[in-house]
């Protein structure tokens, strides 16, 4: 049997990738959170946002798909999404 090769990155750069926070449902998440993607990736528009509210409507789900550059890109997206006091949780 092969043995799986540590040496090969688990991702190939650049890819497309979906960037997804929870957080209370608010006129404000969306636009801090594309805020915040955008300083790590500026090329990204408002149109790669998709928001889905959760079914009795206290929270929402945004999605942001980008072209991810490196893992570093996408590391500090994700510590500066969890240090935004909106977002609850960021996957």
């Amino acid at each position: 049997m092969d043995k799986p090769d540590n040496n090969k990155p688990t991702m190939e750069f650049p890819c497309e990738f979906p960037i997804k926070a929870m957080g209370l449902a608010s006129e404000t998440l969306h636009m801090e959170m594309l805020e915040i993607v955008q300083r790590h990736a500026p090329e990204t528009d408002k149109h790669a946002l998709k928001s889905r509210p959760s079914s009795n409507g206290k929270y929402v789900s945004v999605t942001i798909t980008i072209s991810a550059k490196s893992r570093a890109q996408l590391d500090s997206i994700y510590l500066d999404l969890t240090a935004c006091e909106q977002v609850l949780m960021a996957l």
